[in-house]
């Protein structure tokens, strides 16, 4: 096979969750390590890892410290989830995509081999391995990977991390891991290893409890980042976010959105415990690695400016109801101060009137149908929307919502388009912007 007929089958074959959503979502490890024992368990020959999770902010949080690292001379591994435009997104060694003749080796063994199609694997346990090796193969000092959905019995949990990193909780994949934070919080502290570090960004009544009691329970030394002061002071520039008064001198971090300031205060936390196991982090290495995150790892997506004028066009991935408290705080200031124009679309497992909550009133709205197969209909959207007073245009593509909301923006207005991290895949898909 070439890499599109390799993608044709990962994407039509192999149960994959942003097409089927729960139905893909396989808990337990079993499979996982089954996999794994066939490419010579690549999880126990891994230098170094370290593993993020947590609701919002655990791609962002990945990101900058596989930047930080590469910065400061280490080979980095990378893995996050989901991609955008290209599978290889999800698999990096200091920035570049894993080859597609890797990609294309690793599945044809895998079609080859009767005894692993019969363990039927979700699209995310077999590309997890597929990392993992490729990682090994290559031999990288470090890895970074972030969480796919939960922590306890999510395939990642093989790994034997150096550093747990658990950002923050609010209500996500309630169906999966469960109806309360606290709940979510037993699943995402799975990840929480005997002995091993671990950082919790974010965390106050019952979710501290449910870190404090598991760190406890197996001994892990454990540091809630939102308790201590690892900046004096946070000040929004043009573009930036200047951080003052860290260890590590002044730092101007390229990415912006408000949730940031708190991603910060858990990179830094992390950095504080991995600066005695990779001492060439130094004060140039964390300034070039905030700086820098995007062109150094690929990230797209968070709070990502595609156009400044004149007319700004701002795209990000949030899509639950702890990324749209931030989210829609900075909406609603935008909105009053010039014309804002929102492109939205979900996809059918969120609960959107919880989100709809916080979307300013008074913008003009364009509703799309995301492109993948669980994407919510623009009407189902629009529907939803108009029980808050928000009503506008449906549309049957991003694209065609995207077209729409430039040919009525003015010079100076702002285009906002997010909902989902398909509709963002979508826009880039559409605009080529990551090209």
């Amino acid at each position: 096979m070439d890499y599109k007929e390799t993608l044709d089958y990962l994407y039509g074959q192999v149960p994959m969750f942003q097409n089927l959503g729960a139905g893909a979502y396989k808990p337990g490890l079993d499979t996982t390590l089954a996999l794994a024992k066939h490419w010579g368990a690549p999880h126990k020959r891994l230098r170094a890892a370290i593993h993020v999770g947590g609701t919002n902010g655990k791609g962002s949080t990945a990101h900058t410290l596989a930047a930080i690292l590469q910065s400061a001379g280490y080979k980095t591994g990378l893995y996050t989830s989901p991609h955008l435009v290209d599978f290889r997104e999800r698999i990096r060694i200091n920035g570049k995509p894993v080859d597609k003749e890797y990609v294309t080796r690793f599945v044809s063994d895998y079609m080859a081999d009767d005894s692993l199609t019969a363990l039927h694997p979700t699209f995310f346990e077999l590309s997890t391995i597929m990392a993992l090796s490729y990682f090994a193969d290559e031999d990288v000092d470090v890895v970074v990977i972030e969480v796919g959905l939960g922590g306890r019995l999510d395939c990642t949990n093989i790994i034997s991390p150096l550093l747990s990193i658990i950002t923050n909780i609010s209500l996500d994949h309630t169906a999966l891991l469960g109806h309360t934070e606290p709940e979510i919080a037993v699943e995402k502290a799975g990840i929480i290893k005997p002995g091993i570090p671990a950082v919790v960004g974010n965390a106050s009544g019952e979710v501290r409890e449910v870190f404090a009691a598991k760190a406890s329970q197996v001994g892990a030394p454990l540091t809630f980042a939102c308790e201590h002061a690892y900046f004096s002071k946070a000040v929004h520039t043009d573009g930036h976010i200047e951080y003052s008064g860290t260890a590590w001198g002044a730092i101007e971090a390229e990415l912006c959105g408000d949730c940031q300031i708190e991603n910060t205060a858990t990179v830094l936390a992390a950095l504080e415990i991995l600066k005695d196991k990779f001492p060439h982090i130094n004060p140039d290495a964390v300034r070039q690695g905030f700086a820098s995150v995007c062109g150094l790892t690929g990230l797209m997506g968070r709070w990502m400016t595609l156009q400044s004028a004149p007319v700004r066009i701002i795209c990000d991935t949030g899509h639950n109801i702890g990324g749209w408290e931030w989210l829609g705080k900075t909406l609603r200031d935008i909105s009053q101060h010039g014309t804002l124009h929102m492109v939205l679309g979900f996809v059918n497992d969120k609960d959107i009137d919880a989100i709809m909550a916080q979307m300013p009133v008074g913008a003009s709205y364009h509703f799309a149908t995301p492109s993948v197969k669980r994407g919510r209909p623009a009407e189902e959207t629009a529907a939803a929307a108009a029980q808050f007073g928000l009503n506008g245009i449906c549309h049957p593509t991003v694209a065609d919502a995207f077209d729409a909301a430039k040919a009525s923006a003015a010079d100076g207005d702002t285009i906002f388009v997010g909902g989902s991290t398909f509709v963002v895949a979508d826009l880039l898909e559409a605009t080529a912007a990551c090209r």
